[in-house]
Formats: C-alpha cells, structure tokens, sequence
C-alpha cells in the first residue's frame, strides 16, 4: 500500500472519530439549550397564567362593584373611564394570545377551550363597560360562572404544560448524560488511533526517506548522475525520488533556458535598434525636406530676383507640413515614454465625438488624394456627448484613419460610429478599409510597441510602429479598448469602444 493510502485510510478514521465527538458534542448542546428553552417557556408560561389569572381577578371585582354602583346610585361611566377599561379588557386579551404562543402543540386543545372561554367573558364584560350609561340595558354582571370557567380552562391549561416541561426536561437530561459518554469515548479512541498510526506511519517512511535524504544532499551538492534508487515504496515516495531523478536532467535543460532567453534579449535588442533605425529614417526625412526647401528659399531671396510667390508658398507649406510631420513624429515618441513611465494623465472635458472625427477626416484630405481613395462618413449627429480626453481621442483616430489612408490604395475607407447602450452607454466607432490586410500571426503584434507587422513595412511604406501602440493605451487609459479585425489582401477593421466618462471602467472592445 502506497503512503497516500495509507495517509488517507488513517486520516478518514480520524476524521470520523472527530465527527462523532463533534457530532455527540453538538447534540448534547442541542439538548442542553432545547432543556433550557423548555424551562424557560414552562417559568415564563406559569408566570403568565398567573398574571392573567390576576389580571381576570381584579377585572372581576371592579365589574362587581360598578355593577353595583350601576343599581344603586346614578353615577355614570365617563369616556376617559370606558377607555381605560377597554384599555385593560385588551391587555387581558393580548396576555391570552401570548399565552398561546407559549403552547405547545399537545396542549393546543387545551388553550383553544381557553381562548372560547375567555372570549365569551371578554365580550360581555366589554359590553357592561359601553352600556354602562344605558338604564335600559339589563345584565346579571354578578353570575360567576364564565369567570370561573375561564379561570378552570386556565388552570387545566397550566398544569398540562407543566406536565410536558417536566417530561421533555427528562427525556433530555437523559439525552445529555448519553452524549457526554459518547464523547469522552470518543476522545479516547481518538488519541490511542492516532498515537498508533502515527508509529507504524513514521516506521514505515523513516527508511524511504533517509534515502530521499541522501539523494537530495548529493544533488544540490552538484552531483547531477547520482539516481535514487531501491525506494520500498510504489506511491508517493516512489515519485518523490523519480522526481529527484528527474531533477538532475531538468537543470541541464536550465542551461538550454538560460541560452533562449539571452536568444530572446538578443531579439528584443534588435527591435530596439530597428525601431531607432526607423526613427532616424522618419526623423531625417522631414528634417531633410524642411532644411532643403529652406535653403532653396534662401537662394532665391539672395539673388535678388523676382520671386515667384506661388511657388514660395507652395515651398512654405511643405516645409511647414515637413514641421507638422516631424513635431508629431516627435510627439508620438513623447506620449509613449510617458505612458511607460505611468506620467500620461487624462484631461477630461465634455466634447461631441462626431464633430472631432469630422475634422480629422478632413484634415486627411490630402492623404486620400495622394493615394485615390474615397472615404465613406456616415451621419453622426446621435452620438452621446462624452466626458473624456478630446485631444487624445483626435490622435486615436487621426492615428488610424491615417493608416488607413497609408496601406489603402485606390480602395474604399469606411467610417462606422454608433451609440452603446445603456447603464454603460459610449460610443463604438470603426474605421474599415480595403488595403493590404494582415495575417493572423501579424495581427497579434501590430498593437506592441516598436513593432511593426513586417520588417518591410517601414521600407514600404513608412513610420516607426509606434501608432497602434499609443492608440491601445489611450484607448484602456481613457476607460475602453481596441480590437482588429483582418483577412490579408482584403482590409482591415479596427474597432475602438469608448465609455461615456473616462472614471466609469473600461469597455470591452
């Protein structure tokens, strides 16, 4: 038998001796408290009979004497008086209710010819009290017999509880004596069961696990061909030493670990420094444009001819635009460093997301001309005003419409926007195009930073893989989420969600 079994058949008998004294325990202090509610329902039943006994006894001798005065002299029941005695007739009644409460169920017959009784005396008394003041009416107040039956059911009704409280307290106490036995046995058996398995359990391993002993002391000395072996047991400590065994050949893989990981800094350096070759590229390219057209304006004011000023402004722009280039290139890099370090924060302000994504795509007229593509905007007049970040917004969506623009060629870019539901509510806006497409293997990096989804793409088509980037981590800054959707050859579709208030938790996209 392996140790685990016998782990577990000696912990399951324990844990049965254990439940039985819990058990037995449990219902001695079941039976202790159901002793003591019993007591305390008898002490306080016998206390309210007797209240009401008393209650029925000076209600008695007060109708007596009014009755009395009633025949004798012309005194009359004033209001605050007739209260007053409904007021106690109540009180009565509610003591008898009470009363009940306290019954049991085999005295409940008893209690029902209680509560007939007392309501027929109740009654008439109440209608002495409201025709006191009425000489015409006639009643014998002075006939004892529904006071005396009321006061018989009540003592037939005591004593029978009080039989029962004795009974029940003896079946009880008998039940307690029987589960204290039942747990000094148990506690018994429970230590000499435990001190015997323990001694055959620790006469059992204490061999195996010296050789456990010795096997773990020559390996972690460095001792990696030492096996341990002959371990008399085919369960735990069988796998135990296997494991031991197995140790040895895992820390010669470690090595091998240890050599992909420097692989992989390796590779994540390369990143680095392609993503600093691209970025001298993109940084030298408008600078270049700016530092030439400015040379070139320069000589033309220099030689003092006439200036052909259609041309001078159409230089100006390109060196202005060669300026807006490298400023956001720039700030791309900015905006990433700080997202990294924790230092990006939200400025929030109230602001219409259709207006904004109508002044990006018109910003982008130029790129679309330069490429021959037609973007398609629907109306966005229903969208919710939201309460988050407008500029960063603007750059999330400048940032893919522009990619948009940039691997589309003669194609169609389509921009979709519609309102979520409520309690959440925001917006979900779209941008679709049908440019080049990615893989799915592409798709699952396009969002790292200073990864693009080819090394080509930079050659190709520009940019330092730095966009997408900046759009997802805005886009969980701003209490939302980015997702794309694409089919190489066919287009692409990044979905970005946005919650109504940056505060109010992100939404899934």
């Amino acid at each position: 038998m392996s140790l685990r079994r016998r782990l577990t058949l000696s912990l399951v008998t324990i844990l049965i001796l254990f439940a039985v004294n819990v058990g037995t325990h449990f219902w001695g202090s079941y039976a202790r408290n159901e002793s003591m509610i019993s007591y305390r329902s008898s002490v306080n039943a016998a206390q309210l009979s007797t209240e009401v006994e008393q209650l029925l006894s000076d209600q008695r001798q007060q109708i007596l004497v009014l009755s009395t005065l009633r025949d004798t002299t012309e005194d009359r029941l004033e209001p605050e008086e007739l209260s007053q005695a409904q007021g106690e007739l109540q009180e009565i009644s509610s003591k008898i209710v009470e009363l009940g409460e306290l019954s049991h169920d085999v005295t409940r017959a008893h209690y029902q010819k209680l509560w007939q009784s007392s309501i027929v005396l109740l009654e008439g008394w109440l209608a002495f009290y409201r025709n006191y003041n009425d000489l015409d009416y006639k009643v014998d107040m002075e006939d004892p017999l529904p006071y005396l039956e009321t006061s018989q059911r009540l003592k037939e009704l005591e004593q029978r509880q009080a039989f029962i409280a004795v009974q029940r307290a003896n079946i009880i106490d008998r039940t307690i004596a029987l589960t204290d036995r039942i747990t000094v046995i148990g506690f018994f058996a429970s230590i000499f069961l435990t001190a015997t398995l323990g001694f055959f359990l620790v006469r059992y391993t204490n061999k195996s696990l010296k050789r456990l002993k010795t096997g773990t002391q020559r390996i972690g000395s460095g001792d990696l061909n030492y096996r341990i072996d002959n371990i008399e047991d085919s369960g735990e400590l069988g796998d135990l030493a296997n494991a031991f065994n197995e140790m040895s050949d895992k820390l010669r893989n470690a090595m091998e670990d240890v050599s992909n990981a420097r692989d992989a800094a390796d590779e994540a350096s390369a990143a680095k420094s392609m993503f600093l070759a691209n970025v001298s590229h993109e940084l030298r390219t408008p600078l270049n444009g700016i530092i030439g057209y400015s040379e070139m304006l320069h000589d033309e004011l220099a030689d003092g001819l006439d200036i052909n000023r259609g041309q001078f402004q159409l230089d100006l722009e390109k060196i202005i635009r060669s300026g807006k280039d490298l400023l956001a290139l720039i700030n791309d890099i900015l905006d990433l460093s700080k997202i990294e370090t924790g230092k990006m924060a939200l400025n929030t302000e109230d602001f219409h997301p259709g207006q904004i994504l109508a002044q990006v795509c018109d910003s982008l007229a130029p790129l679309l001309r330069d490429n021959n593509n037609e973007l398609v905007v629907p109306d966005m007049e229903d969208l919710p005003v939201l309460h988050n970040d407008a500029a960063k917004f603007r750059q999330i969506f400048t940032n893919l419409l522009s990619n948009a623009c940039k691997f589309t060629h003669e194609g169609t870019i389509t921009l979709k926007a519609r309102a979520l539901p409520l309690p959440e509510g925001g917006v979900e806006i779209s941008v679709t195009d049908t440019g080049i497409g990615m893989t799915r293997e592409q798709q699952g990096r396009i969002f790292d930073a200073f990864v693009q989804a080819e090394t080509s793409t930079s050659a190709n088509y520009g940019g330092t893989g730095l966009g997408l980037a900046i759009c997802r981590d805005y886009c969980e800054l701003m209490g939302g989420g980015i997702k794309v959707k694409s089919v190489p050859g066919k287009g692409s579709t990044f979905t970005v969600r946005l919650a109504s208030d940056s505060g109010s938790g992100p939404a899934s996209a």
